[in-house]
């Protein structure tokens, strides 16, 4: 049977190998890179079998790519969730794949919007303030939310949102269902933050946030930086993506 396996990383600069994979069925390691050819050093290995083949990996492609057994910890919404986005030092990016968000619609904002209201955004509230004092240190948030077709009203709020989030730091993209299926990006909300730490967000059957499980496992990680990287790659600034509202 052909094995399934996941490609974790790779030290390369050159996106060449050495590279480390993972076989998801057995969690066997798989490490392709150059071989140990010279027969002095071949003489040193112990335990070599005939048909083995030596290779060369340097340390931290395994320290960073190879597979742990670390559990990730969940956290509920409160204080240490909080500080997720208080403590990070460079980058918060977050992925927004939810047609609905049960929280949006217990603001005064969406009871302007539903009733076809002009929304009166307040600048200055809790989220407002911590973007204003992050970015102000050269810190960045952003965000890549998918948009269906057509359009949901939930979705259409967001957009307006957007226009506040941006104008006080953040950086907000869009990018539609459709290309997000075909880039192969999962029907999951999640942060990462710095590039070594996701919080994948957790939602009740009602689309109310109750919390995340925290992933630091270098190669879970690392998975999740290359769905940042497609998404952010193709994603449009909000302004200038096209909805259909029909």
């Amino acid at each position: 049977m052909m094995r399934r396996l996941q490609f974790n990383g790779t030290g390369s600069g050159g996106g060449g190998c050495p590279g480390v994979h993972e076989d998801l069925d057995s969690g066997e390691v798989i490490v392709h890179g150059p071989p140990l050819t010279d027969p002095a050093d071949l003489a040193q290995l112990q335990h070599r079998d005939e048909g083995e083949v030596a290779i060369v990996v340097p340390r931290n492609t395994l320290a960073d790519f190879g597979p742990r057994d670390e559990t990730p910890k969940l956290i509920k919404v409160g204080r240490e969730f909080d500080q997720l986005f208080e403590n990070f030092a460079h980058t918060a990016w977050r992925l927004e794949t939810r047609r609905r968000y049960a929280s949006d619609e217990e603001t005064d904002e969406w009871g302007q919007f539903i009733t076809g209201h002009r929304i009166d955004w307040n600048y200055d509230d809790d989220w407002c303030r911590l973007v204003r004092a992050q970015t102000s240190q050269r810190k960045r948030f952003e965000r890549v939310r998918l948009i269906d077709t057509p359009i949901t009203p939930a979705q259409v709020y967001l957009r307006s949102n957007a226009a506040r989030n941006c104008a006080v730091g953040e950086d907000i993209r869009n990018l539609s269902r459709a290309e997000a299926k075909e880039l192969h990006l999962p029907d999951e909300d999640f942060w990462i933050f710095d590039s070594r730490l996701v919080a994948s967000i957790i939602f009740d059957e009602d689309d109310n946030l109750t919390g995340a499980e925290l992933i630091t496992e270098p190669a879970a990680v690392n998975r999740y930086c290359r769905l940042r990287d497609a998404a952010w790659h193709y994603a449009v600034p909000y302004a200038e993506f096209e909805v259909d509202q029909k």
